[in-house]
Parts: structure tokens; C-alpha cells; sequence
């Protein structure tokens, strides 16, 4: 992979993956699948799917790996893109990996990842993570990224 563009803010985040979706050709129902961890990525999920909520995807959470928590991204109004109690079915075209799951301490291992997005042969993958954590975990290399998204929250600043 080769740096295409570096972008700031939040838009930089949100349109190239939004763009990467248009491209993809995706259609009626076809799924984009969300790995993350509980709490920490969930947030950033339902930002990016509120993103491309205008597209005719199915959007599914899948906490960690546990496919079988699987749940529906929705639209609710007046909030946002908020995961749902429903339970869905996994067959993804596009596999959205966070970078949270490659962080230090996480229950899941890069291995444990890797054996469930291999399960999806013909998914395409996108990788969305800040701080170089793909880099810094030794993901870039594991797995065949599509478009990664690597953002910085630096510096932080606080005033009081």
C-alpha cells in the first residue's frame, strides 16, 4: 500500500471511506461489517455508518469476532446511526476492521481476526484506526487491507 492523500478532521476521515463504499459498487442489501471492540469503537462505527447511511447497504456491528452477536446498524431519528438489539445474519461484501481490535490488552488476537475475516473469501477489506495502531501492531502486513484510514488525534488539547 502507498500514502494516496493525507486529509484532517473528522470529513477526512468519513469521505474517503464513503467514496471507497461508492466505488466498491455496492447494492441493495449488501452488507458492510463492522469489527470492533464494545464501547471504545462503537462510537466511531455508528459515526462512519452515519456517513454512508444514504447508501443501500445493510450495516452490521460485530463486537470483537463473535459473529454470532452480530447486530444491525440503524438510523434512528433525531440520534444517528445507533446499533440495534436485532440480531443479523453475516455476509459481507465490505469487512470494516477497527483499529481498537489491535491495540494492547484487547480479548481477541490478531490471529483470531485474521481466521474469521479468511472465512469471507470474497469481502473486500478496509482497515480504520488512529494513531498507526495497524502499524504499530504488525497488521499491515497480516492482512490485505482494500483502503486504510489512519487518523490522528494529535495533540490533544484541553483548557479549562
Amino acid at each position: 500500500m502507498e500514502l494516496k492523500e493525507q486529509l484532517s478532521g473528522v470529513p477526512g476521515m468519513l469521505r474517503p471511506f464513503k467514496a471507497y463504499l461508492r466505488e466498491a459498487g455496492l447494492g441493495a442489501g449488501d452488507q458492510v461489517v463492522y469489527y470492533g471492540c464494545p464501547g471504545t469503537c462503537t462510537p466511531f462505527i455508528e459515526l462512519l455508518g452515519f456517513a454512508v447511511r444514504d447508501l443501500p447497504v445493510e450495516q452490521v456491528y460485530v463486537p470483537y469476532v463473535d459473529e454470532t452477536a452480530a447486530k444491525v446498524i440503524r438510523l434512528v431519528d433525531g440520534v444517528g446511526m445507533q446499533v440495534s438489539g436485532d440480531a443479523a445474519r453475516i455476509a459481507p461484501k465490505v469487512i470494516v476492521l477497527m483499529g481498537g481490535l489491535a491495540m494492547p490488552g484487547v480479548p481477541v488476537t490478531k490471529d483470531e481476526v485474521q481466521a474469521t475475516v479468511s472465512a469471507h473469501k470474497d469481502a473486500s477489506i478496509v482497515g480504520i484506526c488512529f494513531m498507526e495502531m495497524f502499524e504499530k501492531g504488525g497488521w499491515l502486513d497480516t492482512f490485505a487491507f482494500d483502503l486504510v484510514v489512519d487518523a490522528a488525534l494529535d495533540p490533544v488539547k484541553i483548557w479549562r
